[in-house]
């Protein structure tokens, strides 16, 4: 679930298109192990991985073949699903370190997707096709590249008889695209927390973004995240014939609490990885938001700074908890009072925050105890940002400056969600690694024609498999 940093990260950037780097092309034909990449990577993109019709099962099986005819024997890999939710299922595979001193690594990626209809899209969204120097299909950026990205960097360490010091784990879920499905990152967290037990994680979540005209901006590493969660509000009434109506509706009472959340702003909030962020890229930016997110890191009590870097809502949203309607439902009938009125009630908590404080902020912002709170899904973990470890960014800023030459790579706080979430909240800190570059639309993530440069696919996977060695020694 990336596209939710690419409206913060782009509006940081413009102002470097100039002096920024052309992403290197490739030159000439694919290698070998290019093309043996390709196939696994259409194998993954062509497998449909939808929670509607699809089996993530199917996928990781696929995956876990891979991974045997490279060598790798049925005891390092493991296959888990729940006999309730058999097409969710996953894998975990392990390539032994040399040194049990060392905690072991993890690398993680979901392989469900966003639904996808055929009679929407232009293509076939599960047949892979290039065209133009884009791979199209659904998954081909949000998260298929990354999960064929660890798999192929699993079954090119097993050819090569590469053993690392560090033992490295593979982990590819089911579940990311979907709040309350069956989710295998959070399973392999609370139920098989031994079979993932790393030092750090690396996951979706960074990335580059372009101008969309050739020149590559930025590299992010994401470093948190906001805990997604939703709150249904309700407002009950007796009812009765819409011939003779009282001044008490309860269509009326959840609009005028849904007007009050509107009008409600969550107190602003800094943590080590935003501050970073905002004044490293508010210093690149050139502008007069940039001017006020340095001012806002230096001075979070700058109200005329944060006036101003409230303008920009992506800004915004990074500054605090947010909280929007997303659904409304309500009545029974043309002709009758309702006689209940529902909403529900989107929020991407800050990190620290629980939904019980956040429950509580929206009551009070409320104030009418006869409109009913309560969590869509219970028990949600709250995000735990990760530290700024040197020993991670490093690796990342070092190849990063020859992968992606001249390029900035800014730490960054996400302000959607991935399933680092549940990984952090049992101690595993969790790093949304430099990967592919997108373009400023989005690339089609979670919506119509999804399409990834094939440039960007080959010059990250490239970039990663150094880093994961770089990380594992």
């Amino acid at each position: 679930m990336k596209q939710a940093l690419s409206a913060v990260v782009l509006a940081a950037f413009v102002s470097t298109a100039a002096t920024a780097q052309t992403p290197t092309g490739l030159p000439g034909p694919l290698r070998p192990d290019q093309e043996a990449f390709r196939g696994l990577y259409k194998e993954l993109v062509e497998t449909n991985t939808a929670l509607s019709n699809g089996s993530c099962t199917d996928a990781a099986a696929k995956m876990g073949a891979r991974l045997k005819a490279a060598g790798f024997g049925d005891e390092a890999i493991t296959y888990f699903a729940t006999p309730e939710h058999p097409k969710d299922g996953g894998l975990v595979a392990v390539l032994p370190g040399s040194n049990k001193a060392l905690k072991p690594m993890l690398l993680l990626a979901h392989i469900d997707v966003v639904e996808a209809k055929r009679e929407d899209w232009t293509r076939d969204p599960f047949t892979l096709i290039e065209e133009n120097g884009y791979f199209y299909g659904r998954g081909t950026l949000d998260d298929k590249a990354q999960a064929a990205i660890w798999t192929d960097t699993f079954v090119r360490f097993k050819q090569s008889g590469y053993r690392p010091k560090r033992t490295i784990k593979l982990a590819l879920t089911c579940g990311e695209e979907t709040s309350g499905a069956f989710n295998g990152a959070e399973y392999l967290s609370k139920d098989k927390r031994d079979l993932i037990d790393a030092a750090f994680a690396l996951n979706e979540g960074g990335g580059g973004r372009t101008d969309g005209k050739g020149k590559l901006l930025v590299q992010t590493i994401q470093i948190g995240e906001k805990s997604y969660q939703d709150f249904t509000l309700t407002a009950t009434n007796p009812g009765g014939h819409s011939s003779a109506p009282p001044p008490d509706n309860a269509i009326y009472a959840l609009a005028a609490a849904l007007l009050k959340i509107g009008a409600y702003e969550f107190p602003l909030q800094f943590n080590d990885v935003t501050k970073a962020f905002f004044k490293k890229s508010g210093a690149l930016r050139g502008d007069a938001v940039g001017t006020a997110m340095v001012a806002l890191a230096d001075n979070p009590g700058d109200t005329i700074a944060e006036a101003t870097a409230n303008t920009d809502k992506a800004i915004h949203s990074m500054l605090r908890t947010t909280c929007v309607a997303t659904l409304v439902d309500a009545g029974h009938a043309l002709n009758a009072l309702p006689q209940r009125a529902t909403a529900n009630v989107n929020c991407r908590m800050f990190p620290g925050r629980t939904a019980a404080e956040t429950k509580a902020a929206l009551a009070a912002a409320i104030g009418d105890p006869k409109i009913a709170i309560e969590e869509r899904v219970k028990d949600k973990p709250i995000a735990i940002q990760p530290p700024l470890d040197p020993k991670i960014l490093g690796p990342v800023e070092k190849l990063a400056a020859k992968y992606f030459p001249g390029v900035p790579v800014i730490p960054t706080m996400s302000t959607g969600a991935t399933d680092g979430v549940y990984l952090e909240a049992v101690g595993i800190p969790v790093y949304g690694v430099p990967s592919v570059w997108a373009d400023p639309d989005g690339n089609g993530t979670h919506g119509l024609n999804e399409r990834v440069e094939a440039k960007a696919l080959y010059t990250a996977r490239d970039y990663l498999y150094d880093l994961v060695k770089a990380l594992a020694g």
